[in-house]
């Protein structure tokens, strides 16, 4: 993907986020990695209504060369570039959201992750989703953590597509931006109909058995 290229996608699902919802007022950020440097939203940005002509665009060193300044964000995203690309070679965008349900999930005492495997899209499409203990936006402990769980992960054979900052949002990455808002969306989705289910019932859904995710993993390549 040229450089070209990558700012009119920033800005089509930067858009596409924000007429469905998934985004609001100047919360969230979209970044790309490219041959020699980074594209990502400025900071305070709508996602509704960017321009592609004012995308920051940082060197390989995250120095800003162009553009409006930069989302702080663009630190973490780094670190995520960093520690995903070593399982996922392919990666090439992070978004990060402050969707609604997955933030409503954080709310009373999280657990290690988001979410148990309720539904095959959830397993197939996300996977895992660690919770990472809250910190200030920006802070540079909770960039360390994300790093360190990617990897962790990675290690024992589960690669991640995303993680959630406790009481902030999820961040997501994929090769394409399209691919990644993919996986926001299946996440937010799920964890709609995780609340949705647990209020309806007044206890949680079962989840996807040994059994199960094993088929899945068998036909569909699942990395739960």
């Amino acid at each position: 993907m040229n450089e070209s290229h990558a700012r009119e996608e920033i800005c089509r699902i930067g858009r596409s986020l924000f007429e469905r919802g998934y985004v609001h007022a100047t919360a969230g950020n979209i970044s790309i990695r490219l041959d020699h440097g980074f594209l990502i939203t400025p900071t305070d940005a709508c996602l509704g209504f960017l321009d592609p002509a004012k995308l920051a665009r940082l060197d390989a060193h995250l120095h800003q060369t162009h553009g409006d300044l930069a989302s702080k964000t663009i630190a973490l995203h780094a670190r995520i570039y960093g520690a995903a690309t070593q399982f996922d070679p392919g990666t090439r965008c992070v978004i990060h959201t402050h969707s609604t349900h997955c933030v409503a999930l954080t709310l009373n005492a999280p657990g290690a992750e988001l979410l148990p495997p309720i539904t095959p899209y959830f397993v197939m499409k996300v996977g895992h989703v660690p919770v990472i203990p809250y910190h200030r936006p920006g802070a540079p402990e909770a960039a360390a953590l994300v790093a360190q769980t990617i990897e962790r992960y990675g290690a024992q054979g589960t690669p991640l597509r995303a993680v959630m900052l406790d009481r902030l949002g999820p961040n997501v990455w994929h090769d394409t931006p399209a691919a990644a808002m993919a996986v926001l969306e299946e996440l937010e989705e799920t964890a709609k109909v995780w609340l949705l289910s647990s209020q309806a019932n007044r206890s949680p859904p079962e989840p996807l058995g040994p059994t199960q995710i094993n088929d899945l993993r068998r036909n569909f390549g699942s990395r739960w």
